[in-house]
This record gives structure tokens, sequence and C-alpha cells, in this order.
């Protein structure tokens, strides 16, 4: 996976007075929002969890209760999301999605569906020390059917490591999707959850290769005609991601600005998580899919300091 990340960190860098500089923008009359951004977008997270780690020892604060009563808003989460461990931020939107009435597959799907083993496993980990809960425990009792299969052989950490590529087998295993769905009647979900939960992610795009050979068509293109629901948005992730992951979250990011409103949770949760990571190649995955920049496109849908901090995250144009 090739990285490409908008945010690194900087040289020199300082935390004790970067701490300062901080406190210094919340205390007294007014917020200075704008040093707020410049520090926080441009600091990388190992940066900021030793900011933080300054601001508590040489103030007796912590950043992050200080950070929330000056902010408030869409502002408020992308700082509180920069200034959390990765992994705890992820487990808390997790915790979030499945709360209260009703729950938010599409987020189960963005965040576990799209992460390789070694990162499923620290957000599992993570999530008990949080909740006192195993995160399996209670993702079975928000979802149901195969679904929740999918998603328990997932964060039970089924997937094989990222190792060599084995030629037999991929085609041994497109073969199974290709008889669990569409040389039947019926389709077999049994088998889609367990190669697509199983293989890792190098392994996948063999078998993928495979599929067309032996079906004519994507593995996509039978998911979308043998499965519905949740299942197939899920697999479908799985797919994409394994394929082209910043394209994927590409279309999320546009998915979330499109429509009546805009779904800012999916914004602030896909570009800080990502920041570090590949959001250099989300930005040109959406200009190359949507023929628009993402900069140009988040300046007409968000406003104020929550838009300036989000394509601060981007990066230099």
């Amino acid at each position: 996976m090739v990285r490409e990340p908008t945010v690194v960190g900087v040289q020199n860098f300082n935390a004790a007075e970067d701490a300062a500089t901080l406190r210094g923008a919340m205390k007294g009359f007014g917020t200075d929002e704008q040093t707020i951004i410049d520090i926080l977008t441009t600091r990388s997270n190992l940066q900021r969890q030793a900011i933080s780690k300054a601001f508590t020892h040489e103030y007796g604060r912590d950043i992050i209760e200080d950070l929330k009563s000056e902010l408030g808003g869409h502002f408020e989460d992308v700082i509180v999301a920069l200034m959390m461990p990765p992994e705890e931020y992820l487990c808390k939107e997790l915790h979030k999605c499945m709360e209260g009435m009703g729950t938010d597959e599409s987020t189960l799907v963005e965040i576990l569906c799209t992460r390789t083993k070694p990162e499923i496993a620290a957000i599992v980990e993570a999530y008990e020390r949080m909740y006192d809960r195993p995160l399996a425990e209670h993702m079975c009792s928000e979802t149901s059917g195969d679904f929740r299969r999918l998603l328990t052989l997932i964060v039970t950490g089924a997937r094989d490591e990222e190792a060599g590529v084995d030629a037999d087998k991929a085609r041994e295993d497109a073969q199974a999707l290709y008889d669990a769905g569409e040389a039947k009647w019926g389709t077999d979900e049994e088998v889609f959850n367990r190669i697509l939960a199983h293989e890792s992610f190098a392994q996948l795009r063999q078998i993928f290769e495979e599929y067309k050979n032996i079906s004519g068509r994507t593995i996509e293109q039978a998911i979308k005609a043998e499965i519905d629901g949740e299942l197939k948005d899920a697999l479908s992730a799985i797919v994409e991601c394994v394929e082209n992951a910043p394209a994927w979250f590409a279309a999320r990011i546009r998915g979330a600005m499109q429509g009546a409103g805009t779904d800012d949770e999916t914004l602030v949760r896909v570009i800080t998580s990502r920041a570090e990571y590949d959001l250099g190649r989300i930005k040109a995955e959406y200009e190359r899919l949507y023929d628009k920049t993402l900069e140009s496109d988040l300046k007409g849908e968000t406003s104020g300091d929550y838009k300036r901090a989000l394509v601060a995250l981007l990066g230099p144009v």
C-alpha cells in the first residue's frame, strides 16, 4: 500500500512551546482559532500526544477539555479528533454509531471493512480498554445475519497477515466464489464472508483477478448482482479497498457532501483519520473521479473555522 500523508509533523518540534502557544490561544477574552488550526493541523498525532502531556505537566489541565470548553460545533469535532490517539478516536466513533436507537451500519463498514489486520487489532484492544466491553460483543448485539457474521470474523482477527501470494489457492477461492454466487440459484453468503474476511488484501487482489478470468466479469459486479443490503455494502467496501482504497474513501467523502445537507461526521472522520496515511492519494483520486478538487468542494460545503481546519489537513495545494 503506497502511503501519501498530507500531515507528517514538523521538524524541530517543541511540545512545551506548542503547549504554551495553545494555552495563550485559549486564555483571556476570545479564542485564537487560527493559531489552534495552524499548530494542530501540521503536527503529527505523536507530536499532538506530546503536546497533550506537556500541557498537563505545565498547567495541570487536560488540553482536550480546555479545547472543548473554547470551541464548538464541527470545528470542535475536528480538533478533538486530531488530539485523540487514532485507534481511540475510531473506537469513540464505533461506540457512537452503535449507542442509542438504531445502528449506523455505514460507519461500521467504513471503519472495520477498510482496515488492515494490525489496525483492527489496535482498535479491538482500545475498545475494551475504553468501554470495558469487547467490541465483538457490542457489535453482535447491534447487527444481525450474514452482516454480523462478516464483521465478527473481521474483528476477531480472522484475516491472514500480509504474506506472499498463493496463485493456486487464489484460483481455487475464485472458483468457490463463482460456484457460491453466479453459478447457482441463490447465493451462499457464507463462502463470500469466509474468503473476503480471511484472506490478506494481497491474496484477495489475486483472487479477484482469477475471478475475472473464470466469470468474465468483476467480483464487484457479482456482489452487486447476487447480494443485497448491508452485507453487499460491506463486501463491496472490502473489494474496493483491496483494489483502490483512496478511490473508495474519495467516494465516501463525495457522498458525505451530496444530497440535502452535509454528513459532517463522516467528513471529519475520513479526513482526520486518513491525513497521516493516504489523504494525498484520496485528493488525487477525488479529482480524477469528479473532475474537481476536494479543496474546492469542501470550501463550497462547509464554512468558518471548521472549513479552514479541514482544508489545512489537505496539505499544500
